[in-house]
């Protein structure tokens, strides 16, 4: 366990290695399992003000969903709002290529320049998890190990790419280039890079 600032980062962060093989899980992430991808409290309002320039790159079935039940719901078994679903369990967000790939339709906003946000940070992080502790005010980021994501650690093994290193950009998103900086400092002093 490392931590940097109030910040507590799992070993496995520095340790285990990861890269998004698309062409293997086809985005399963975007519709597995049984919650909406997690959301920051700040990002409940953005969600809600950025649909209208969001809203022409998603597919009818998850317009339907937004405009009906909202951009997000509350999930009371994991204690936390995420991204409305599908009836088929589904983000409401989530759209696909000519492939069959899955797409975030807000990230597909932002690189069209329709909104300057560019899709949740958790989404943007995975396969770190982010969680706070109220009281104590402390994050904890972990490594979330998923079976479909079996294909992304076998490359990340092959390109040598450890998790933090694959979550950059996202990293510095959420927590700074200064963070980021001491992180991989600190995973060439403890021989994890």
């Amino acid at each position: 366990m490392l931590m940097i600032d109030h910040i507590l980062i799992s070993d496995d962060v520095l340790e285990e290695q990861f890269h998004c093989n698309l062409s293997a899980c086809h985005g399963a992430c975007c519709w597995e399992g049984d919650f909406g991808a997690p959301l920051e409290e700040e990002e409940l309002e953005t969600l809600r003000r950025i649909y209208d320039e969001v809203r022409p790159f998603l597919t009818l079935e998850g317009q339907a969903v937004i405009e009906s039940e909202g951009p997000y719901a509350y999930y009371e078994e994991n204690q936390e709002y995420g991204t409305s679903l599908l009836p088929n369990g589904a983000c409401a967000f989530m759209t696909t290529d000519e492939k069959g790939v899955a797409q975030c339709g807000i990230e597909k906003a932002y690189r069209a320049g329709a909104t300057d946000f560019k899709k949740p940070i958790s989404c943007e992080l995975y396969p770190i998890r982010a969680s706070k502790h109220e009281a104590t005010g402390m994050e904890a980021l972990n490594y979330d190990r998923w079976d479909i994501c079996s294909a992304a650690c076998s490359l990340g093994k092959q390109k040598q790419l450890p998790v933090f290193q694959f979550v950059k950009e996202a990293l510095v998103r959420k927590y700074g280039q200064a963070f980021f900086d001491q992180l991989e400092a600190a995973a060439k002093d403890l021989g994890k890079v």
